[in-house]
């Protein structure tokens, strides 16, 4: 096992814990050199099997072009607490929304990738006091992914047999924590070549903080076994209204988990969707500039 301060990786951000929702959580921030009134708030969540670190390239950019940018590691992962309950997406954007106001914002854009793109996606529709706007990366609408005729089409086959293995118990947690699992995710899911082997190593050692992998696989257990249940219809319902805030959709065209086509059909209004070309999965780590650059072009254009 790891010990959780194994992810608290130095770099040019400040570590920082935040209580919220009953729970204190582990934050990696970056803030502009100069700022003559606040920076505006940019929330980044992360996916599995990853942590706030994947944000890593992301950060002292957000921070170079004026923002305020926070990677957040999400209820169950990293350094944040990892209670026995609440791997729900609506206790996770209760999370996100608890970590904005605990940060002493009001608002924020709020950025996610994999479960945490699926997050952000459910932002508008649960928190909607605390979103400003909302980008995606290799996430397509929930709605979708929750729909079992259209979810057949958005999901690789082996992307629908990993999630149909996350539902055993314990035994995906015993491949992630001393398997290959962690190292074979990312590869099956990113660009040919890719992850590199320190880039695997770091997400290996996160599995294996107490608890951390059965965490992660509590939340893809939700968002399959929720879809017939009542809790789950109810935040099924809520998503589907209509998204009313700015979406940016980046997706990779090599994504081998969600492939571009797929996402495509998924997107939502009002947005802007861009294909990052040659980029897997893990794009913000696979492509950093072009998918950085990306974003903050976004964030420059977002109404006040």
């Amino acid at each position: 096992m790891t010990d959780s301060s194994a992810v608290l990786v130095d770099g040019p951000w400040r570590h920082q814990f935040v209580s919220a929702n009953g729970a204190r959580f582990h934050v990696a921030t970056t803030t502009p050199d100069t700022a003559a009134s606040p920076a505006p708030l940019v929330v980044l969540l992360h996916g599995i099997p990853q942590t706030w670190w994947a944000w890593r390239h992301q950060l002292p950019a957000l921070a170079a072009a004026g923002y305020r940018a926070v990677a957040m590691d999400l209820r169950g992962t990293g350094a944040s607490d990892k209670p026995p309950q609440g791997y729900d997406v609506p206790t996770l954007a209760r999370d996100v929304a608890g970590v904005v106001r605990s940060l002493g914002a009001q608002r924020a854009v709020v950025v996610g990738h994999g479960v945490g793109g699926t997050v952000a996606w459910s932002m508008p529709a649960l928190q909607p006091t605390v979103t400003r706007a909302v980008g995606v990366l290799s996430t397509p609408h929930p709605a979708a992914l929750h729909t079992a005729a259209v979810a057949r089409h958005l999901l690789t086959r082996t992307t629908a047999r990993r999630i149909a293995f996350a539902q055993l118990p314990w035994f995906p947690e015993h491949r992630l924590t001393r398997g290959d699992l962690v190292t074979r995710l990312l590869r099956e899911w990113g660009a040919p070549g890719w992850p590199p082997d320190d880039v695997a190593a770091r997400y290996r050692d996160a599995a294996r903080v107490p608890f951390a992998a059965h965490s992660a696989m509590e939340t893809v257990r939700w968002l399959v076994r929720s879809t017939p249940r009542v809790d789950g219809q109810r935040y099924l319902a809520a998503v589907r209204r209509p998204v009313d805030v700015p979406v940016l959709q980046l997706h990779g065209t090599a994504d081998r988990c969600i492939p571009l086509a797929a996402a495509r059909t998924a997107v939502g209004n009002p947005h802007t969707f861009r294909a990052v070309a040659g980029a897997g999965h893990f794009l913000h780590e696979e492509a950093p500039e072009e998918t950085t650059d990306a974003l903050v072009a976004w964030l420059g254009g977002l109404p006040d």
